[in-house]
């Protein structure tokens, strides 16, 4: 996997981090800077004090131990009349510690039920608002103690995630210990009964905002008596009874919204609500089936009043609330905002519409339903930019998670909607999301990062974001000290890093430190930024260059850590995945060996092929596969059990994905270059699993089968085995019919092997009898396999460039038939002396299709322009090739093929030997 979307918060030159502009600061600092020294402490008292605004609660209280001056003001009660407690743990030492300062505290933000336990702790007695996530474990008896220690509570609000645990009791404590309560929201709770609902009506006169948010059962009829109530959400309520909601709700004298969102409403509710209602202005409606499936429906009855529904132009329809008619344009919530003339009843619809907007768009995101494109690409991305630029933390919050999540057709797959997320570029929204990601808030930080991040999957939106200084935004907040925000951050890098014109940028902005940075501070505690962190390490180490600055960072030790200890399949998939990508460079760096020699990495990589998660098995097999590339992690990997390991895999693997399959015979075809891993493999089972390998449908499988099969036949050994194991037809239909030219080439190889004479004089060891059947079966394979080589190496014998080269000695009838017989990729492979030394004796074989196919190999193997060309002419060179290569060019049984091709291998010789003279 190259690169990851998601759907929900989790669950050049000096490095710098992008920070908001306060150009009154900036002026302090420069002046100071101007006179030749930079005093901090001796910055004015309201500048320290607004730098501390901008940070978290942990610096600011870690940053106030600096100095006297700062521990003074770092204590100031302007700096402690907000506090987010969700970037961090909070526990009930932690709140307990921050107590003193908390004294005026008066809104607060948690997350978790660890963090719900600690509020209490904190002693903030005079808290007005309380706002929690992750709530799902949070019980009835926690809600009733943080409400009865906090009695001026105005606003309680738990989601959007389901408040499983908290019943009917909660909230009737909540009534009882909180007469000030303004606003009540809460997501998920299964049944809220009437006695709750009664007892909030008695006993909070002030209680003017109320939603129960995907709420499983509600007394509607109990609603109905909350006659303080203004604004009222039971979007995604289950089990409402329209008839009684149409004939009580009406009467509420101050209902001014109603939001009955992704509800089973229909028309009729919809339309006796709007009638009959005299307070009512707006009806919120979105994604409700039953009464969308009414075509005859008419929105537009009632005159003075909105109905917003997913047929309806929202923006005109909110527009339209505005005394100056003027402002229909998409950006209603910024007109509103920039509007002089203030209305206080205007201002609170809004900013509750807002709030339910963002709730529903958000949830009908996540919900992935067909048939919404045209509302998305007309109506749904911009409203979404729209809510933005709220100055709700929580509806920008939403909104950038809607972003994120709108555009997602299939995370597991990587599939975002190409026109959903144009549709977010074309209106601006890039721009906006890296101005929300430079924000000094960390919720906005962490989702603009993953809206940012979902939307680099399309490269021209990745285009986009590098391009107005987005990879340097994602470097810097790859740095945060916030989990959330850091694993974001490295999501963006993750999908970014895909484009190859994106991977020196990321390095530049000082990326890959940061990813390495990751892996370190958070190994123990956050599988999620982990994984991105690989992740994006993985393919940025595809990168040459990239590759040395991953491992001069320290990623090798970082991620070799990951492999060996971390029990998360996704990161154990994307380390395993970036330790191939630095072994790949073997010819232009040193980390293939840096990886071998990292202690334990080579018996974890073993060790992964086990796993029960494909993609890590595949990964931990690739790795394998480019580490054998050298010498010593060859045999390093086989003493760590590497041998036994891939067998197993390859055995275990005839029904997996062919990327599995190709790994699994690339790291036996890797490992069986030594002769002695070689017969290993033949001796633990290797030769049947390979076989069946070779019949795979894919063309990288049949080269990797091919090399390996092609390698172990070099044992006579192992050619008995394939002999036996049914190898020859395998071989022989790859050798005819595989649309790669290297496996078909490989195959070939193989079959010279097998039946140049050496596995004849080990099979004649056995027994009398044994011999007899075996040379029987040997018989009919080698006149089998024969053919099939004659066949392969005439495809690739030109008769009229054959006749021109053999009645002249001109190097240009040499270079056509040279040519054409050209196979590009087997410039790549690299053979033993001993390899070499086998086909230079083949040239002396009875069998004049041997010594064709010979000649053809060593043609293949010292084209001049080869990889290893000069490898191999070297290794021919000293071992007097070049005499048998002239007998066998001027031998008069020998066939024309033969016969061209080594004296077009005695011309490379010649090419090579002046090219290592000069």
């Amino acid at each position: 996997m190259s690169r990851r979307v998601r759907r929900k918060v989790a669950r050049k030159g000096k490095e710098k981090l992008v920070l908001p502009s306060y150009p009154e600061i900036e002026d302090e600092v420069s002046s100071l800077e101007r006179n030749g020294v930079v005093d901090w402490t001796s910055l004015p008292d309201d500048t320290v004090i607004q730098l501390f605004s901008c940070l978290n609660y942990r610096d600011r209280a870690s940053l106030s131990s600096a100095c006297r001056t700062w521990r003074v003001l770092g204590v100031s009660p302007c700096l402690w009349t907000s506090l987010d407690l969700r970037a961090h743990k909070c526990d009930a030492k932690m709140a307990a510690a921050l107590a003193s300062r908390c004294v005026n505290l008066l809104k607060l933000r948690f997350r978790g039920a660890e963090s719900a336990d600690a509020i209490i702790h904190l002693q903030a007695r005079n808290l007005r608002e309380i706002s929690g996530d992750y709530c799902r474990k949070i019980t009835d008896a926690t809600l009733s103690v943080i409400v009865a220690r906090h009695e001026a509570l105005e606003s309680l609000q738990l989601g959007p995630d389901f408040c499983e645990r908290i019943s009917s009791d909660a909230i009737k404590a909540t009534a009882l210990c909180c007469p000030k309560l303004k606003k009540l929201r809460l997501s998920g709770i299964r049944d809220v009964h009437g006695d709750a609902i009664n007892a909030l009506a008695k006993h909070c006169p002030n209680l003017t905002d109320i939603g129960f948010i995907d709420c499983l059962n509600v007394d509607e009829i109990a609603l109905g008596n909350v006659l303080s109530v203004r604004f009222l959400s039971v979007a995604g309520t289950s089990n409402m009874k329209w008839g009684a909601v149409s004939h009580h709700w009406h009467k509420l004298p101050n209902l001014t919204g109603l939001d009955v969102s992704r509800t089973d409403i229909g028309p009729t509710a919809v339309s006796r609500l709007l009638s009959s209602s005299q307070s009512l202005k707006v009806l919120c409606a979105l994604n409700c089936s039953v009464l969308e499936e009414d075509v005859h429906f008419a929105a537009s009855k009632n005159k003075g009043k909105l109905l917003l529904a997913l047929f309806t132009d929202i923006l005109k329809e909110i527009a339209s609330l505005f005394v100056d008619v003027t402002k229909k344009g998409r950006n209603v919530f910024l007109d509103w905002r920039s509007s002089r003339c203030k209305d206080k009843n205007l201002d609170e619809m809004m900013i509750w519409l807002e709030w339910i907007l963002s709730l529903t768009l958000l949830r009908i995101a996540e919900s992935s339903q067909q048939g919404l494109d045209e509302f998305w690409l007309k109506q749904g991305a911009a409203l979404l930019l729209n809510l933005m630029h709220s100055s709700q933390e929580d509806v920008q919050e939403r909104a950038a998670t809607g972003l994120a999540t709108f555009v997602v057709i299939d995370d597991e797959n990587t599939s975002i909607h190409h026109g959903r997320a144009e549709a977010v570029m074309q209106d601006g929204g890039i721009h906006l999301l890296l101005n929300l990601a430079k924000s000094w808030r960390e919720g906005l930080q962490s989702e603009a990062a993953k809206a940012i991040a979902n939307l680099s999957v399309h490269s021209s939106v990745a285009k986009a974001v590098a391009e107005e200084g987005g990879i340097n935004i994602l470097a810097g907040l790859a740095r945060s000290v916030n989990r959330l925000v850091a694993e974001e951050a490295a999501g963006g890098l993750w999908n970014l890093s895909v484009g190859e014109e994106h991977k020196s940028a990321i390095a530049e902005a000082g990326g890959v430190k940061a990813l390495v940075d990751l892996i370190f501070k958070w190994f123990s505690d956050g599988d999620g930024v982990l994984e991105r962190a690989a992740g994006a390490l993985a393919n940025l180490a595809a990168d040459d260059e990239c590759s040395t600055e991953v491992a001069v960072a320290g990623g090798v030790h970082a991620l070799v850590m990951l492999a060996r200890n971390c029990k998360c399949e996704g990161v154990q998939e994307q380390a395993a995945r970036a330790l191939a990508n630095l072994a790949a460079h073997g010819d232009s760096n040193s980390n293939n060996a840096a990886v071998g020699q990292e202690a334990g990495a080579l018996e974890a990589l073993v060790q992964l092929t086990q796993s029960p998660h494909e993609g890590v098995r595949q990964e931990a097999a690739g790795a394998l596969w480019n580490l054998s590339f050298d010498d010593r992690n060859r045999e390093a990997i086989a003493a760590a059990g590497g041998v036994e390991a891939l067998v197993a895999l390859a055995q275990a693997c005839s029904n997996a994905s062919p990327g599995l399959q190709e790994r699994a015979a690339g790291a036996l075809w890797g490992l069986s270059v030594s002769e002695a891993n070689s017969i290993a493999i033949g001796q633990e089972g290797g030769v049947a699993p390979l076989i069946a390998l070779a019949r795979s449908d894919t063309a990288d499988v049949h080269e990797t089968a091919a090399g390996a099969l092609w390698n172990l036949a070099f044992n006579p050994g192992n050619a008995l085995r394939i002999v036996e194991e049914g190898g020859v037809p395998a071989l022989v239909h790859l050798c005819s019919s595989s649309v790669s030219k290297m496996a078909r080439f490989m195959a070939a190889l193989a079959l010279a092997y097998m039946f140049d004479g050496r596995m004849d004089e080990y099979a004649l060891i056995g027994t009398s009898s044994e011999s007899i059947s075996k040379g029987v079966s040997l018989d009919g394979a080698r006149r089998m396999a024969l053919k099939n080589i004659e066949s392969f190496v005439l495809k690739f014998s030109d008769q009229q460039s054959f006749s021109a080269a053999a009645a002249s000695s001109a190097p240009a009838a040499l270079a056509q038939v040279t040519e054409g017989a050209r196979i590009q990729e087997a410039g790549h492979l690299r053979c033993s002396g001993a390899e070499i030394g086998r086909f230079v004796a083949m040239l002396r074989n009875p069998s004049s299709v041997l010594k064709a196919c010979a000649a053809f190999a060593l043609l293949q193997f010292t084209i001049p322009g080869g990889r290893h060309a000069m490898h191999h002419a070297s290794l021919m060179l000293n071992a007097g090739a070049a005499r048998v290569l002239r007998a066998a060019a001027a031998a008069a049984t020998a066939p024309l093929a033969a016969k061209i091709f080594a004296r077009i291998v005695l011309r490379n010789l010649e090419h090579h030997n002046i090219e290592s003279s000069l």
